[in-house]
């Protein structure tokens, strides 16, 4: 229901989105994601008849959200997504979710100068010949491969994404960096204002760099590359927190081009049986051949 300035919207089993933030961006397609975190700082936005300033406010069938803006002004043009026909390796599906295996150098979707095809461009062609629309819920770099889990339906959007908010997937990663890290670790420490726990366990040992296996218990942007560089083990391969010489140096030698980032492992319960589904996604060829020649 809209009026010249306001807009009222019911929380009800088709738009439902438990954050308040993705509620809004999800249902005013028209407006930038930053005007709608400036409404909610303006105290513009209310559920229930009360002000509401928090984007993880947690939403409810029937709640009623009420904006005090006239968001008709906001003409932003929304670029469709197309489907394109692209190689997907998937290593698991049923009929909730499936999980693939997401090359490095390959972006997730579409965002500021990316022009080149995106997973999800090949994503919305895999599901409109299987019948469902794919939904993410969880992202990760354009420069990191591996296991990347793809929710099929609303139902298991919800419970995907309220698994990871609840910290009960376990998402595990290997990882080269540059130096000799202890046995295991422990890092804790805030990234833009938020909490981030990172746990690493190291593998092996080899002259320069160490392969760690690590776990994030947060989702922040970066967290593993910044928290690892944080503690004086850059990521190899990362010239973003990382250290360029040695990258440059490490590239000549044993020609990586990217970073020695990889999701391995996601664990998570069942959504349909008292279970638990764990699934290994192993180190592409490059890294692997990497592994081998610094045996040597």
């Amino acid at each position: 229901m809209e009026s010249d300035s306001k807009l009222i919207l019911k929380v009800n089993e088709e738009n439902l989105y438990k954050r308040l933030d993705k509620f809004l961006r999800n249902n005013l397609k028209n407006v930038p994601l930053s005007e709608i975190y400036k409404f909610l700082r303006q105290g513009k936005v209310r559920v229930n008849q009360k002000r509401i300033r928090f984007p993880s406010y947690e939403l409810h069938m029937g709640d009623c959200v009420e904006l005090n803006v006239d968001v008709g002004v906001y003409k932003r043009k929304t670029r469709e997504i197309r489907s394109i026909p692209m190689k997907l390796e998937i290593v698991f599906e049923n009929n909730d979710f499936l999980v693939l295996n997401k090359r490095a150098g390959v972006p997730i979707h579409p965002a500021g100068r990316v022009k080149r095809s995106t997973l999800i461009h090949g994503l919305l062609f895999y599901g409109r010949q299987k019948g469902f629309e794919p939904r993410l819920v969880h992202r990760l770099d354009s420069g990191t491969s591996g296991a990347l889990l793809v929710a099929k339906n609303l139902k298991a959007t919800r419970i995907l994404s309220r698994f990871f908010k609840e910290k009960v997937i376990k998402k595990e990663y290997l990882v080269l960096v540059k130096g000799k890290a202890k046995r295991a670790g422990r890092i804790e420490l805030p990234l833009d204002g938020q909490e981030a726990l990172t746990e690493f366990e190291a593998l092996q040992n080899y002259s320069t760099v160490t392969l760690l296996r690590v776990r994030i218990h947060t989702g922040r942007t970066h967290q593993i590359r910044k928290h690892l560089a944080t503690v004086g083990f850059p990521v190899v391969g990362d010239n973003i927190y990382g250290d360029k010489e040695f990258n440059k140096h490490f590239r000549r030698r044993y020609d990586l081009r990217r970073q020695f980032l990889h999701c391995y492992s996601l664990e998570f319960p069942d959504l349909s049986q008292p279970q638990k589904i764990r699934i290994k996604v192993p180190l592409p060829k490059e890294l692997n051949t990497i592994l081998k020649e610094l045996k040597l």
